[in-house]
């Protein structure tokens, strides 16, 4: 049987591959935090200490790198690149100390930037944050590790689009949670389209490349279809819930400065808040990302977006709770 680590398996996207993999791999997980769900295959250790993963990775086939510093809010900005990038590269030189020769990293489409027209995988990157940023630079070690031994080397990028799904608690839920409330508040027209991925169709695409296990370089941008624009969201959330949402639009200017006020109030109180101005700006920016790789490499997702959404709302604010573990993100 095939040895898998994943690293960072403790999280979100984590949870739900080694719920689907664990009966195919013999499975390890390595990750700061200690899993609520997979505890008997956890080590705690750190990226940033690359002795903790030279001893763990002993007798490896595969890594899978998920683990990462992604909120909109990590204070310093030096953690995305001790994390993203030297994390990074500690799992290279501990992969190389044990002659594993295969990952796939979990990167982000947020080297794209920011209001790009439905880029794919040959697009030019442009990133507008540090998350976004400390990805690209972990893709390019990645890539020069890559090309030192091809021939016998395997690295596969997925660059997902915002993941939702149940137990989540990022930005995807926070809108969810707001729209179902009946007290949401629409910035702009409704009409940016939000291509979104569902973190069950996103670690089914880990688990059918894992068990193709290819050699060479894979690129892919991750997202299901069909995207949805913010009009179309409110109404699934209705047909979902079975509730009527009031329509009232706000314009951009004035959401910008409502995001510029909680951003000021962050500061001076050190508390967080769901509203910030780039929260704002990512809420109206059009983001859609071309995923035709993907769906053409004969992997199909169960689910479609609608009927992703469709689960996550019944399961967050219809169907009674069997206990209150979350993840947090974004």
């Amino acid at each position: 049987m095939k040895k898998v680590t994943l690293i960072g398996a403790s999280g979100f996207v984590g949870t739900r591959l080694a719920n689907i993999t664990k009966t195919n791999f013999e499975l390890k997980n390595i990750d700061k935090n200690q899993s609520s769900f997979h505890p008997e295959i956890t080590t705690i250790a750190d990226v940033r200490r690359k002795e903790q993963l030279v001893k763990e990775l002993a007798a490896q086939d595969y890594v899978v790198l998920l683990a990462a510093e992604h909120r909109d809010d990590v204070n310093p900005t030096s953690l995305y690149y001790d994390v993203n990038v030297q994390g990074t590269k500690n799992v290279l030189d501990a992969m190389d100390e044990n002659g594993v020769k295969k990952i796939i990293f979990m990167s982000t489409v947020a080297v794209y930037g920011l209001n790009r027209k439905n880029p794919n995988e040959q697009e030019a990157v442009k990133p507008f944050n540090h998350y976004g940023k400390s990805k690209w630079q972990a893709e390019e070690v990645l890539r020069k590790w890559y090309q030192k031994d091809k021939k016998n080397r395997s690295l596969t990028i997925i660059r997902p689009t915002v993941i939702f799904g149940e137990r989540n608690r990022g930005n995807v839920y926070n809108l969810l949670k707001q729209i179902a409330s009946g007290k949401f508040l629409m910035v702009g027209k409704g009409v940016n389209f939000k291509s979104m991925a569902y973190v069950g169709n996103v670690a089914a695409f880990i688990k059918y490349l894992l068990e193709k296990d290819n050699f060479g370089y894979q690129l892919y941008n991750y997202t299901d279809k069909d995207d949805l624009n913010m009009n179309n969201l409110v109404t699934q959330v209705e047909i979902s819930l079975k509730k009527k949402v009031p329509a009232i639009h706000f314009p951009y200017w004035l959401g910008m400065i409502g995001g510029y006020g909680f951003d000021l109030l962050s500061k001076v109180t050190g508390k967080k808040f769901d509203v910030s101005s780039v929260r704002v700006k990512k809420f109206c920016a059009t983001t859609q990302f071309d995923s035709t790789k993907v769906h053409n490499s004969g992997f199909e997702a169960q689910y479609s977006l609608s009927e992703a959404l469709d689960r996550t709302l019944k399961f967050e604010f219809v169907n009674t709770k069997k206990d209150d573990i979350t993840f947090i993100s974004e």
